[in-house]
C-alpha cells in the first residue's frame, strides 16, 4: 500500500470516516453492540430509536446534560446519510416502516478497535497449525498425479495407525490448557469474522444490482443485447471465487450431519475446564451462520425479483408508447375519413433510392494555384463611369400599402390600373413590381390570369413605357376596418 492508496482510503472509506467522527465512541459502541455483538441483521426504526434513546439518556446522565442534545431519530438519520454510510436505511417488502442494518464499514471499524485492546493471552500455535494445514490442502489438493496422492494418503494413514497404537498402549496425548485456550481464541475470531463477511457479501450483491439498474436505465440498444449482458453478469458472479466459496459454505451448513457434529463439538468444547469463560457470542454461532446465509440468499432472490419487475416495467412503458402511437394514427385516420382524397397528399424524396458507388466518385484534385503578379498594377480607367453605383432605386412598400388602404376606405375593391390611373407610377417598373408583391392583413391581392390589363408610365428620360400584366384586384378583407 503506497501513499496514494492510503490517501484515497482516508478520503473515501466509510470505516475511516467513522473512526474520525465526532461521536465515534457512541457510534462504535452502540452500533457494535446492536449489529455486531447481537448479530441483528434488520431492525425497525422504532425499536432502534428506543434503544438509542436509552443509551443517550444514560450517557447524558453520566457526562452531563447537553452532551448529546439531539433526539435519537436525528442521530440515526445522520448515520444513514450517504456521506456517512454507516447505516442502511430501507423499507422491507410489505412494510411501511423504515428499517436499519449496519454496513460493512461498521464491521471493519469495530474489528479494528477491538484489535487495539491488549490481550492477556496471545496464542500462536493454533494459527501456525492452521497455516500448515492450509498449505498441505493446497499442495496436495491440487496434485493430479495419482502416485503422489496415494503416497500422501498412506503417510496420513501411517500417522493415524501410530496414534491408534499409542492410545492402545495407554499413551494418550491431550492438549494442555494453554493449547485449548489458544485454539478456542482462534475459533472465536474465525466464527465472528464469518458473520461480518456475510454482511459484506450482501452489500456486494446490492452493488451489483444497482449497477445493473443503471445499465438498464441508460441502455439504448436492443433488448437481446441487454439481456445477454445481464445474464452474463449474473453468471460471472455465480462462478466467481466469491460465489463458489459462498455456495460451498452454504451447502456445508445445510448438511444435517455437519450441523449435528458441529453442535456436539461446540458443546464439548464449552464444557472443557480450560475454557472457564466461553464466549457467549459463539454458543449459537452456527445457527447465526445459517440465518446470515439465508438472509444473503433471500437478498439475492429479492434482488432478482426486483430486477425482473424492473425489466417488466421497462417493457410495459415501451409497449404503452407503441400503443399511444397507434391510437394517435387511428385518431388522425378517423378525422380524415370524410375528407376528399384529393386534398390528402404526401411527398417522398424519390421513387427509388439513388445509388452512389464509391468508385463513381471522382478522386480529389488539388486546385491549381495561380501566381499573382503585383509588380505592375494598372491604374484607374479614366473612362469608367461610377455614377451608376449611386443611382439605385428604393421603393417604399409602406407608402404603396397606404395608398391601397386609402382607396379601399371608400370602395370594397379596386384594380391596379385604377390606382395607377389616379396615382401614376413615379419609379417605373420597380414600383409596379412592388404593387404586385404587397402583403397586408387589411386587404387581399387577387390575380386573374385570364384577364389582362395594361399599365403605362414614363421613365426618367420622359419616354412612355407600357406593361401588360394579369388582372390584379385589391379586395378589402372581411370584417376589417381599413385605415391609413
Amino acid at each position: 500500500m503506497d501513499f496514494d492508496e492510503v490517501d484515497r482510503q482516508r478520503q473515501h472509506s466509510a470505516a475511516w470516516r467513522l473512526l474520525r467522527a465526532e461521536h465515534a465512541p457512541l457510534i462504535l459502541s452502540f452500533l457494535g453492540r446492536v449489529f455486531v455483538d447481537d448479530n441483528i441483521r434488520s431492525i425497525s426504526g422504532t425499536a432502534l430509536a428506543e434503544q438509542l434513546d436509552d443509551e443517550l439518556f444514560a450517557l447524558n446522565q453520566r457526562s452531563g446534560p447537553g452532551t448529546y442534545p439531539k433526539p435519537a431519530k436525528a442521530y440515526l438519520d445522520d448515520w444513514a446519510r450517504p456521506d456517512a454510510g454507516w447505516l442502511r436505511k430501507y423499507y422491507p417488502p410489505g412494510s411501511d416502516e423504515v428499517h436499519y442494518d449496519a454496513t460493512p464499514a461498521v464491521e471493519r471499524a469495530v474489528a479494528w478497535v477491538n484489535a487495539l485492546q491488549e490481550r492477556s493471552f496471545v496464542g500462536t500455535e493454533s494459527r501456525l497449525n492452521v497455516a500448515f494445514e492450509l498449505l498441505r490442502q493446497m499442495a496436495y489438493g491440487s496434485e493430479s498425479d495419482p502416485d503422489l496422492r496415494l503416497a500422501e494418503l498412506r503417510r496420513r494413514r501411517a500417522e493415524l495407525d501410530a496414534e491408534i497404537a499409542r492410545v492402545h498402549g495407554g499413551n494418550v496425548e491431550v492438549l494442555d490448557g494453554a493449547a485449548q485456550r489458544d485454539r478456542y481464541q482462534q475459533f472465536v475470531a474465525t466464527a465472528r469474522g464469518l458473520l461480518g463477511d456475510f454482511r459484506e457479501v450482501e452489500a456486494n450483491f446490492r452493488a451489483l444490482d444497482r449497477q445493473m439498474r443503471e445499465q438498464i436505465t441508460a441502455w439504448n440498444g436492443a433488448k437481446g443485447d441487454l439481456l445477454h449482458e445481464l445474464v452474463g453478469d449474473r453468471q460471472a458472479i455465480a462462478h466467481s471465487d466469491q460465489g463458489r466459496s459462498f455456495d460451498a459454505f452454504y451447502d456445508f451448513l445445510l448438511a444435517n450431519q455437519r450441523q449435528q457434529e458441529f453442535t456436539d463439538l461446540l458443546a464439548r468444547v464449552h464444557a472443557l475446564p480450560a475454557i472457564s469463560e466461553p464466549d457467549p457470542r459463539v454458543r449459537r454461532v452456527h445457527y447465526e451462520w445459517l440465518d446470515a446465509a439465508d438472509r444473503t440468499q433471500a437478498t439475492v432472490r429479492l434482488l432478482s425479483e426486483q430486477l425482473r419487475s424492473f425489466l417488466d416495467d421497462q417493457v410495459w412503458f415501451e409497449n404503452r408508447r407503441v400503443m399511444d402511437i397507434l391510437h394517435s394514427i387511428e385518431a388522425h385516420a378517423l378525422q380524415l375519413r370524410d375528407q376528399p382524397t384529393a386534398s390528402i397528399t404526401t411527398e417522398i424524396d424519390a421513387l427509388a433510392p439513388a445509388v452512389g458507388l464509391p468508385m463513381e466518385r471522382p478522386l480529389y484534385r488539388p486546385r491549381t494555384k495561380l501566381p499573382l503578379n503585383s509588380a505592375h498594377v494598372a491604374g484607374e480607367d479614366p473612362d469608367l463611369d461610377v455614377s451608376l453605383l449611386f443611382e439605385q432605386v428604393h421603393v417604399d412598400a409602406l407608402r404603396l400599402t397606404a395608398t391601397v388602404r386609402e382607396v379601399l376606405q371608400v370602395r370594397s375593391q379596386t384594380t391596379l390600373s385604377d390606382i395607377v390611373a389616379d396615382r401614376p407610377l413615379e419609379q417605373g417598373l420597380a414600383e409596379l413590381v412592388t404593387y404586385l408583391s404587397l402583403n397586408d392583413p387589411a386587404f387581399d391581392v387577387v390575380f386573374d390570369e385570364e384577364r389582362r390589363e395594361q399599365v403605362s408610365w414614363r421613365d426618367g428620360d420622359g419616354a412612355a413605357r407600357l406593361a401588360t400584366v394579369p388582372g390584379v384586384t385589391f379586395v378589402r378583407a372581411l370584417d376589417t376596418e381599413v385605415g391609413r
